[in-house]
């Protein structure tokens, strides 16, 4: 039977935003991507909180922000609980993604949109899936099957196939990559069967790619030619996606000593770049052939990256001399390490600026790619920065002031016969001891007492810290000379090296601030783009659509003008139905034309006549189709039972409702009893066995089974001659209709 299909697109329609669309099958409902962007679109949230509950099920495509970054968000603050489905690399590199982001937003403001828990919670919900590993749905989504097809573009990136038992087959690609990379084979859908429905990432529908050849020797012309000047390149790049392309690309240039680079630095600058390539390291099986191929012969591991130094502080990309090549996180250019060095090396014209992507519109990146540099731009700088003075002072003392009430609290909640003696009437705080102490409180001697609190003073040993030869151990003789980097930012201070038997302490949060300023940064630095985004071009996208030809295809992520190249397209193509959804709008995407949901009362249900018929139960349904008004209202909303109707009839219904409170209804009707019908195929051979076990004898003549002394035949119309009716007329005819469909025998001729 179809399924009913809607598309409620929450974001990622109508233009570049994030993709995050709520895909409904019948009742089941996905949710396909879960982005945010740069700026942390609350208007997009707001509508994600309305179907956060209705949710059954969450599909992820890629690892980055774009696709997941408000993942963390829903789950922390929304109350999403269903289980979501990603690849292993999705699991591990989407998580280095949201902490990088994280804490680029906690360096220079006050980020409080989600914590690091709320993501370990998200992730926690990761359910891991390896390439065509088939998982079928349950509940309400029987008979829904998904499978992850790999995608290319990012580690472990997917295209999505929805399958339901028998009928339409769903496929959502949102980014995809056909071509083999270094580090990535290409994607294979073009070998998909047609699909029922494509959704399909077009944003590059109309966009020319250069060549792959073309786009390398732009980039190392701009390296070579910056480093030989004297200046430093600040590569735009993300956190643990494309990075990992670039940085094989240009260690393994790094390697030929013919290059002339091995002189220079080649770094990794981010807060998460350590695990990130420790990661890498261990998912080689998702990567290219050539790069497994090469591993298991030579055991050696392509991500052991000689020339690339990682880094985690702008203090360290600064205490490197000499010129060298920084891959800093975030392309956008609106946080992050980037943003940093850009501030720092922007007004340098020796140095060089290269942007390998097009972000989102209104970021600073997408700016400089739309109208250059060499110009002067005001921008807002957030840094945090330690309390000093009177605000430290105020802070700690606020800090002191909770601390007491805490420990009023705490005692406050213990009762005991003493209390009744009076209330504590000092707190003494010292060192690293918080206890009450009560004034005028005898001692006890060797009596026995009923007192619960007792006059006490702390005594913390100092012990000394000296090595196994005597020198005395200071550990601020081994601090860094240098704590902050250039801007004064503090990050990734270096701890004191604990002493050996002594209890490690926590460590505690040095008292900062986040301060706003605007400066003028005149932008002389030369400023590249180099496309090297992994995304299938507008040629390459136009013919896979040709070649899966679906039924009916929707566009999303696309603006007007690749809309209209897409639909001049597909109308040449033969592709009639292609959706162009806007923001928020929801589409009807059901295969048959006719095809709506009605509600079933507990009256009708209750005198349903079950039979069984192999592994299924049948039952005659008859009944009157009336209006959500005129339906009598259960006590009890889960008893409603649900049914699709196919039919020739034009059901005066609301198509856009998919809630069950607006379904229409059927109610029993009265009359008179329906005729005999007998569903599944019917074959004469076996029917005519049957009758001679009655005793009832029966012969074949023209493709007719003839009974009852002729007085009865039963015929296929197709196989039955007008002339076999015309001599031997039957006082009944039994037609057997045979097709598609459940096969109904019905009764012509005279009674």
């Amino acid at each position: 039977m179809t399924s009913i299909i809607k598309l409620h697109c929450l974001s990622g329609a109508g233009g570049e935003t994030p993709p995050c669309y709520v895909l409904q099958i019948d009742e089941f409902r996905f949710l396909l991507d879960c982005g945010w962007d740069e700026k942390f679109d609350m208007d997009f949230i707001k509508e994600l909180k309305r179907h956060a509950n209705s949710i059954d099920a969450v599909l992820l495509s890629h690892s980055d922000p774009l696709h997941l970054g408000a993942l963390p968000y829903a789950v922390g603050k929304l109350g999403l609980s269903c289980p979501v489905y990603a690849t292993l690399p999705v699991y591990k590199m989407g998580q280095m993604f949201m902490y990088d982001l994280y804490q680029a937003h906690r360096n220079c403001s006050e980020f409080d949109l989600f914590t690091l828990d709320d993501v370990d919670a998200a992730f926690d919900r990761i359910i891991q899936l390896k390439y065509n590993q088939s998982i079928d749905m349950k509940g309400k989504g029987l008979g829904l099957r998904i499978t992850p097809l790999p995608a290319g573009h990012s580690l472990g990136g997917t295209i999505w196939r929805i399958t339901a038992t028998g009928e339409e087959d769903i496929v959502y690609a949102p980014d995809f990559n056909h071509k083999k990379e270094r580090h990535l084979n290409g994607c294979e859908i073009e070998k998909l069967l047609r699909p029922s429905l494509l959704l399909l990432g077009a944003m590059n529908a109309d966009y020319v790619q250069p060549r792959r050849r073309l786009r390398d020797e732009k980039l190392m012309t701009t390296i070579l030619s910056t480093l030989r000047g004297g200046g430093c390149v600040l590569l735009c790049t993300d956190t643990a996606g494309r990075m990992l392309e670039l940085a094989h690309m240009l260690d393994q240039l790094w390697r030929n000593k013919d290059s002339g680079l091995v002189a220079y630095s080649l770094l990794l600058l981010s807060n998460v770049s350590y695990n990130v390539v420790e990661f890498a390291k261990s998912q080689i099986e998702w990567m290219s052939d050539k790069l497994t191929r090469a591993f298991e012969g030579a055991r050696s591991n392509p991500f052991a990256l000689r020339h690339l130094q990682l880094c985690h502080s702008v203090a360290e990309v600064t205490r490197t001399p000499g010129p060298k090549v920084v891959l800093a996180s975030f392309p956008d250019l609106e946080v992050g390490y980037a943003r940093d060095l850009f501030l720092l090396w922007a007004p340098n014209p020796q140095n060089s600026i290269v942007l390998t992507a097009r972000t989102s519109q209104g970021t600073l990146a997408r700016e400089l790619i739309e109208r250059g540099g060499d110009r002067t731009l005001d921008l807002t700088v957030r840094r945090r920065v330690r309390l000093e003075g009177a605000e430290l002072e105020e802070y700690l003392q606020t800090q002191r002031q909770l601390q007491i009430s805490n420990v009023k609290q705490e005692a406050g909640g213990v009762s005991s016969d003493s209390d009744s003696e009076g209330e504590l009437e000092m707190w003494v705080v010292t060192g690293r001891h918080d206890l009450p102490v009560r004034h005028g409180a005898a001692a006890a001697g060797c009596f026995k007492t009923n007192k619960r609190h007792y006059t006490m003073y702390p005594c913390p040993e100092e012990r000394t810290r000296a090595d196994d030869y005597g020198e005395v151990i200071r550990p601020e003789d081994y601090r860094l000379a240098e704590i902050v980097d250039a801007e004064g930012e503090i990050r990734d201070v270096p701890p004191a090296p604990p002493p050996k038997n002594e209890p490690q302490e926590e460590p505690t949060e040095v008292p900062s601030k986040c301060v706003s300023s605007v400066r003028q940064v005149a932008v002389r630095a030369r400023v590249q783009h180099v496309e090297l985004e992994g995304r299938c071009d507008g040629e390459s996208l136009l013919r896979i659509v040709t070649q899966l030809k679906p039924h009916a295809l929707v566009a999303l992520r696309a603006g007007p003008s690749a809309i209209q190249l897409l639909k001049q397209h597909c109308a040449s193509e033969g592709i009639d139905k292609v959706f162009t959804p806007a923001r928020g709008e929801t589409i009807d995407a059901t295969t048959e034309s006719h095809i709506y949901q009605v509600r079933l009362s507990d009256a009708l249900v209750s005198q349903l006549w079950w039979r069984r018929a192999g592994d299924a139960e049948l039952a005659w349904l008859s009944g009157v189709l009336t209006a959500r008004d005129q339906q009598h209202h259960d006590t009890d909303v889960d008893r409603a039972y649900v049914i699709k109707l196919v039919s020739k009839l034009y059901l005066n219904c609301n198509r856009q409702s998919s809630g069950i409170e607006e379904m229409p209804g059927l109610e029993p009707c009265a009359g008179a009893p329906h005729s005999a019908a007998f569903i599944n195929e019917l074959k004469l051979s076996e029917l005519r066995q049957i009758l001679a076990k009655h005793n009832i004898s029966a012969e074949f003549s023209g493709g007719a089974l003839f009974c009852c002394n002729g007085t009865l035949a039963i015929r296929r119309p197709c196989d039955l001659a007008e002339d076999c009716v015309t001599a031997h007329p039957p006082k009944r005819v039994l037609e057997v209709q045979a097709s598609r469909a459940p096969v109904i025998v019905r009764i012509a001729g005279s009674p």
